[in-house]
């Protein structure tokens, strides 16, 4: 399963050129930058872990991906994604969010149903992912 998050997410994956086009596209906008890492990728997980503070004085790409690469380098079986911030009308706003890494396997999610009373049906997203415990989801012998 590939999950689909963020702004290209239904496009190959991208190169490492094309990661940083997007990012001085983002810069070129004044967008602060930000770069996140999780192993629970689940839709309503939006609060990933921060890789450094966001780069909010970053003017060159080349900055950016030197990060980028410190944090694939560091979690190399965890997504990663890039987010770029429009703080235009005074608040933080996400304008653009996209993944630059994934694991080499991604277990992806379940429906789990639930029924309740006059006939009322629920439907839970469960990720297969957070069948382990945070740290032990991902890596060479996790699958």
């Amino acid at each position: 399963m590939r999950i689909t998050q963020g702004t290209f997410s239904y496009l190959p994956d991208f190169t490492y050129e094309q990661i940083r086009e997007q990012v001085q596209y983002c810069l070129d906008n004044d967008w602060p930058v930000s770069i996140e890492y999780t192993d629970d990728p689940h839709p309503r997980n939006v609060y990933w872990e921060m890789w450094g503070l966001p780069m909010f004085e970053a003017k060159d790409a080349a900055a950016v991906m030197l990060e980028v690469n410190g944090c694939r380098k560091a979690h190399p079986h965890l997504y990663v994604r890039i987010s770029g911030y429009d703080r235009r009308l005074g608040r933080q706003t996400t304008a653009i969010s996209f993944l630059v890494q994934r694991p080499p396997h991604e277990p992806g999610f379940r429906l789990a149903r639930q029924e309740g009373a006059d006939r009322q049906i629920r439907y839970t997203t469960l990720s297969y992912a957070t069948d382990r415990p945070s740290g032990e989801r991902y890596g060479p012998d996790r699958t």
